[in-house]
């Protein structure tokens, strides 16, 4: 990875999933960029779709204009995730196909991060409506 370049939104206070799903697209990019040199436009099609979407909706989280509309925001996120390591699946099972296990491990974070990040935010509004 280039690291002369200027770091991610920079003006951002750090956060981990911001960062790791700019990251991880990233990722996705270069990956991608391998199957339509390999000719694999259909899977590099749907994976640049949803692999760069996560992070998008999780940007999109960042800003939203309530508790409920965060974790719609985060949830539709993790769809995509699912979507995301679905196709990594597929690319992993397959024959004459790049590697992908770093990418299929970074998903499988990225979706844990998810969860915790929806689990805990139903959480607070449910205790946060009943005080």
């Amino acid at each position: 990875m280039d690291n002369s370049k200027k770091k991610y939104n920079p003006e951002l206070k750090e956060n981990l999933i911001v960062t790791l799903t700019f990251q991880f697209a990233l990722n996705i990019v270069r990956f991608t960029e391998k199957l339509e040199a390999d000719r694999k436009f259909i899977i590099a099609k749907q994976l640049i779709r949803c692999g760069t979407s996560i992070g998008a909706n999780v940007r999109e989280a960042q800003n939203a204009e309530s508790k409920a509309d965060f974790i719609h925001k985060v949830k539709i996120a993790a769809k995509e995730a699912d979507e995301t390591e679905y196709w990594l699946d597929i690319c992993h099972q397959s024959e004459n196909y790049p590697d992908c296990e770093e990418l299929l491990a970074q998903i499988l974070s990225i979706k844990k991060v998810l969860s915790k990040i929806i689990a805990t935010s139903k959480n607070n509004r449910i205790n946060s409506s009943t005080n």
